[in-house]
C-alpha cells in the first residue's frame, strides 16, 4: 500500500441496516487511506452494498451495474464491489453476468473488505483476480468503529439475521440466523457516538424484541435501559419489533425510560387471519390488537407505525377488505405500504393464488387514500400542542426553515430563529398538522 489518498464511492440500496453497515465498511477503508466521495467519475473504489428484499431493488442495482461497465472501461484502475444481500444470494453468477466487477462479498463477510481491497489493490501491477466470499459461518461481523454520516442521529445495529422465515421473506436465506451483539461492544459504540456529538441513536435488528435469546447476556428491554443510560444521549429509539416477541417488559422499559422515544414501529404486515398464517406469521389478529392496547394504555401517547404488504397469493377481495376495517379501527400514525413481489427462493413465490398485478395496484391505491386520511386526523389532534422535537437541520427546499423530530417520530417545520443549534431541543407549538408533517413556531425560552 501506499500513502497516496484514494477515493471511494458508496452506492447504498435497501433498508437502515444497509447504511449502518455501509458506515462501518467506509470505518475499515480509512484505515487504509480512503476517504468517501460523491462523484464516482473520480472514484478509485466504487461500493455498491445491495439489497434483494424486493426484486425493484435489485434490478436497480443490476441497471447501475451497467452504467459502471462504462467507468471500468474508461479507467482501467478503478476497482468495483458488490456487497450485501443481493452479492449473498447472487454469488459468483454477479461475476458471471458482469465480468467488470471485482469482487463479492456477502453478507456475514463484510468483514473481510479492508483485506480483500488491499488484496485487489496489490494486483494491479500483474494479473488482475476476481474474489468471491459469500461463506456463511455464522459468527458476527468483525467489530470497529464506523465513519458516520450526518450529525444528529446515529445508526447501532444490535444484533444481525433472523429466525423467523416468513413465507414472503428472503432476509434469512440472506443474512443467516440471528447473531447478538455483546451488550458490552453495544454501549462501547453508543458511548463513541455520544462523545463525537450525536444526540440520537437507533437500536437496529430484524426483530430487536429477540436480542440476547443466543447470549443470554442481556434482553432487549435490559438493553434499551442500559442504552438510555449513556451521557450525552437525548433519544434512543429502536427498530424494527416482530409482533410475536413484543414483552411487557419492553413496554414497560418505554414507558419509564428517559430518553427512550415513544415510538413503536410494529409491522402487521396484514389484518386477514388466513393471510397471517399464510405468511407464517405466528400471531393472530387478535393477539396484535392486545399488544396495541398495552401499548396504548402503557404508553399514553404513543405513536404506531407499521408496515402493510399488498396482493400476497390467496389475498381475495374480502381479506382485502378486512385489511381496511383493520386499519379504521386501528388508527397507526403512518403506515409503510408495500406490493407484494415474489422473491425466488422463498415459500411464497411458489403459492397457489398470485395476484394479478392490475389487482394489486388497485388494492394499494385503496389502502393509501385511507391510511393518508388516518395520518391526517391523527396529526390533527396536535393541533395547538407543544412538542419536544431534536432539530436535525435546515428542510431540504427552504434554508430559513428548519426540521426535526418529535420523540414520537414525527417530521417538525418552524422558522429558523438566530441562535438555534443543530442537536439541541425546542419547544415548537403545533400550528398546521398535515398528513406527513406538523407546522410549527418555537416557544420562547
Amino acid at each position: 500500500m501506499t500513502d497516496k489518498m484514494r477515493l471511494v464511492k458508496f452506492l447504498v440500496y435497501g433498508c437502515q441496516m444497509n447504511f449502518a453497515e455501509a458506515e462501518r465498511m467506509e470505518g475499515q477503508l480509512r484505515g487504509i487511506g480512503f476517504e468517501s466521495t460523491e462523484d464516482a467519475e473520480q472514484a478509485d473504489l466504487i461500493l455498491m452494498h445491495t439489497c434483494c428484499v424486493r426484486e425493484t431493488a435489485e434490478d436497480k442495482a443490476y441497471g447501475k451495474i451497467g452504467e459502471i461497465k462504462r467507468l471500468k472501461r474508461e479507467k482501467p484502475s478503478l476497482l468495483f464491489g458488490v456487497t450485501g444481500c443481493m452479492a449473498q444470494k447472487e454469488s459468483d453468477a454477479l461475476i458471471r453476468r458482469a465480468p467488470h466487477i471485482d469482487f463479492v462479498l456477502g453478507t456475514g463477510r463484510l468483514g473481510e473488505l479492508r483485506r480483500v481491497v488491499e488484496e485487489l489493490l496489490s494486483e494491479r501491477e500483474g494479473d488482475c483476480q476476481h474474489i468471491v466470499d459469500v461463506v456463511e459461518d455464522g459468527t458476527l461481523p468483525e467489530e470497529g468503529l464506523p465513519a458516520r454520516q450526518g450529525a444528529v442521529s446515529a445508526w447501532v445495529p444490535i444484533m444481525y439475521g433472523c429466525d423467523n422465515f416468513c413465507t414472503y421473506c428472503i432476509v434469512p436465506y440472506v443474512r443467516g440466523r440471528e447473531r447478538s451483539r455483546r451488550p458490552e461492544d453495544i454501549l462501547r459504540e453508543i458511548e463513541d457516538a455520544a462523545a463525537k456529538g450525536f444526540r440520537e441513536i437507533t437500536l437496529l435488528g430484524q426483530n430487536v424484541n429477540s436480542y440476547g435469546k443466543d447470549h443470554k447476556l442481556a434482553d432487549f428491554a435490559e438493553l434499551l435501559t442500559m442504552a438510555d443510560k449513556v451521557e450525552g444521549i437525548k433519544r434512543v429509539r429502536f427498530m424494527t419489533s416482530h409482533p410475536k416477541d413484543l414483552s411487557e417488559r419492553l413496554v414497560a422499559a418505554v414507558r419509564e425510560g428517559r430518553h427512550i422515544c415513544e415510538h413503536f414501529h410494529l409491522p402487521v404486515q396484514h389484518g386477514s387471519d388466513a393471510i397471517l398464517k399464510a405468511m407464517n406469521r405466528n400471531y393472530t389478529t387478535e393477539k396484535y390488537r392486545e399488544l396495541v392496547r398495552a401499548i396504548r394504555r402503557e404508553v399514553p401517547g404513543a405513536s404506531l407505525t407499521t408496515d402493510l404488504i399488498v396482493g400476497f397469493p390467496g389475498e381475495t377481495d374480502a381479506d382485502f377488505e378486512t385489511l381496511l376495517d383493520f386499519l379504521r379501527e386501528i388508527r397507526y400514525d403512518a403506515a409503510y405500504t408495500f406490493l407484494y413481489s415474489p422473491r425466488s427462493g422463498t415459500p411464497a413465490a411458489k403459492l397457489d393464488g398470485q395476484v394479478p398485478d392490475e389487482v394489486k395496484h388497485e388494492r394499494l391505491e385503496r389502502l393509501m387514500v385511507l391510511q393518508n386520511q388516518i395520518s391526517l386526523e391523527q396529526n390533527q389532534k396536535l393541533y395547538g400542542t407543544v412538542q419536544e422535537v431534536l432539530i436535525e437541520g435546515t428542510s431540504r427546499t427552504d434554508e430559513n426553515i428548519w426540521t426535526g423530530r418529535t420523540r414520537t417520530g414525527k417530521i417538525v417545520l418552524w422558522p429558523h430563529q438566530e441562535g438555534e443549534c443543530i442537536g439541541e431541543l425546542a419547544q415548537i407549538k403545533i400550528t398546521q398538522p398535515q398528513t406527513w408533517v406538523l407546522k410549527g413556531e418555537r416557544m420562547e425560552g
